[in-house]
């Protein structure tokens, strides 16, 4: 492999501006292992930025390094379920076995080790990720066979994907992407293109009621609608679409499926909206972590601008439509809308207050639609087939199919395509097989969550039914534990978690974070009154935080204490 020199990658981004500077950054380090002091001072005087700002950029990010690294980094997962599956043991071996107490680097420059946050893999755990000089590998099980993790790092990594009803995973076999002759021709955005206008396509949307599958659950209709209003209030401002493909929360991995299955379902889909907003250009972000997910996405891109079904006149029409995949490089915040666009335009992913709203000034200040992966995977369908189709599966207010992310304690993990409305019991018994051991508890909606009981399985799977029990549906991650599950254990790495991704920006998450962790720590042999601080330290996190992020960082540890106040008594047994 022929290893590019730093003029050459430098020069590759000559004319561009600080927006570059995010994919330059990593061109260089993949290229090298790091970004050297060299190669930032070529790039300040190249996109006119300021060195300052730059390495401002590499500190936020997890991926990117300022130091020289190894030839080969090894990340060892340390989200809940991975610890559950023994992450933790694995990386003391690996570290004993290189002479690397606590991770590093070797002193022949050949291994660095780090412990990593989620990496999407739960229900492949424990899981790591490989990155090689100059390319990047998914590992998982059995990650614990040592020499395996260290000289044949590749190891596919598909997931079991099923469900009664087959929409979104529809076409996902084994572990190969549905590339364009098995995926078809853009039917959907045909139709939309020839057969109907944006404001009916908006409308079709609105009637299937369509929420977003990213965890906040609004309406993609009305998303959609106040983007394209501006179109008349300020016809001159170009519009941008965005997908969310930030998958960054622990317990959640069925975008990765999507992303690696379907890359051509969610192109379409993000096509769609383009037409309907009067976007011409979008930006499809997607975490550093899912290399594999990248690699194939790029590829889905080629083959639909050489067929004509994106790019400029598509499909011999009056629309354009230019895709620009861009990478993350770690940083769970970035998945809040206004921090990607913070990303995309080569910042630090601070999340901006709002109002103004995304729908006026999203990316580059301009109107804006972004929305998650699944929710653009289920456009195609939606307008090729209408609106009372979509709505056959599902409840009146939660409507369509939905997938969810199964992992810990249940026979087959995976990734379930649901129809809203069936119970927590049918899909743990049903779709995964049943639990392993005896249940404790089942943390619903990811890290930013909250806990079930076993005597919450009757409970129905649909947004309203889970709101009015307090609980959440999210963006459909399901973590199960059984009876041997330390769920002290549990809240601490989510206190990790959270503490190594907040931002910084604003001091209630800031603080609040490392107080939280602090205690979560301690949590074997509490101190007089500590229940009552994570409450206080939770409320106020909750309330007064800038973004989602610190608004929801202690709802799974103020649940937990509701459901087990025990957790936290003084003198609990360690």
């Amino acid at each position: 492999m022929n290893t590019p020199d730093l003029d050459s990658i430098i020069n590759a981004y000559r004319g561009r501006t600080r927006d570059a500077l995010l994919p330059a950054l990593w061109d260089i380090q993949t290229a090298f292992g790091h970004i050297s002091p060299e190669a930032v001072r070529a790039l300040s005087h190249t996109l006119r930025v300021p060195e300052a700002d730059i390495y401002g950029v590499i500190g936020f990010y997890t991926l990117y390094h300022a130091e020289p690294t190894g030839e080969t980094i090894i990340r060892i997962c340390t989200s809940p379920i991975c610890g559950l599956a023994g992450s933790s043991a694995v990386f003391e071996r690996l570290c004993h076995r290189l002479h690397l107490p606590g991770g590093g680097t070797t002193p022949d420059g050949q291994y660095t080790v780090e412990p990593s946050p989620c990496l999407g893999l739960c229900d492949h755990a424990p899981a790591a990720l490989i990155s090689q000089r100059g390319r990047e590998e998914i590992t998982h099980a059995p990650i614990t066979d040592l020499d395996a993790l260290l000289d044949e790092p590749h190891k596919p990594h598909g997931a079991v994907v099923a469900g009664y009803p087959a929409v979104l995973l529809d076409g996902i076999e084994g572990e190969s992407a549905e590339w364009l002759h098995q995926y078809g021709d853009y039917a959907a955005l045909r139709k939309a293109l020839f057969d109907l206008t944006p404001q009916a396509v908006i409308r079709e949307v609105h009637e299937a009621g369509l929420l977003g599958r990213g965890g906040a659950a609004y309406p993609t209709g009305a998303k959609w609608e106040g983007t394209h209003a501006n179109l008349y209030i300020a016809p001159q401002n170009p519009h941008y679409v965005v997908c969310n493909a930030d998958e960054s929360e622990p317990g959640t991995f069925k975008d990765r499926v999507l992303l690696e299955g379907r890359p051509h379902l969610l192109l379409e889909g993000m096509a769609l909206s383009a037409s309907s907003v009067g976007a011409r250009k979008g930006s499809l972000f997607i975490r550093g972590e899912f290399p594999e997910a990248e690699r194939r996405l790029r590829a889905a891109l080629e083959e639909a601008t050489a067929a004509g079904l994106l790019g400029d006149s598509i499909m011999g029409s009056a629309f354009s439509f230019h895709v620009e995949i861009r990478r993350g490089a770690g940083a769970y915040i970035c998945g809040e809308e206004t921090a990607l666009f913070e990303a995309i335009e080569g910042k630090r992913g601070f999340p901006r207050i709002k109002p103004p709203f995304p729908t006026t000034y999203g990316v580059f200040g301009k109107p804006t639609a972004i929305n998650n992966v699944e929710t653009l995977c289920a456009l195609p369908g939606l307008v090729q087939h209408g609106a009372d189709w979509f709505r056959q599966w599902g409840t009146p207010k939660s409507t369509g199919t939905k997938l969810v992310s199964v992992s810990g304690h249940v026979e087959r993990p995976g990734v379930y395509e649901i129809a809203p409305g069936i119970t927590l019991r049918t899909l743990l018994d049903d779709y995964c097989g049943g639990v392993r051991g005896n249940l404790q508890a089942v943390l619903m909606g990811g890290a930013a969550g909250t806990f079930l009981t076993p005597q919450d399985l009757d409970v129905r799977l649909t947004f309203e039914d889970l709101r009015a029990i307090g609980s959440t549906l999210g963006s459909g991650a399901v973590m199960v534990f059984n009876t041997t599950t330390d769920l002290r254990d549990v809240l601490k790495r989510l206190g990790r978690f959270f503490q190594h991704e907040s931002c910084g920006k604003c001091f209630p998450c800031q603080l609040g974070t490392q107080r939280q962790l602090e205690i979560l720590e301690r949590a074997a042999t509490p101190l007089p009154g500590d229940r009552q601080r994570l409450f206080d330290i939770g409320l106020t996190m909750t309330e007064a935080s800038l973004c989602g992020l610190g608004q929801t960082a202690a709802l799974a540890v103020m649940s937990a204490l509701k459901q087990w106040p025990e957790l936290f008594a003084e003198g609990s047994p360690s």
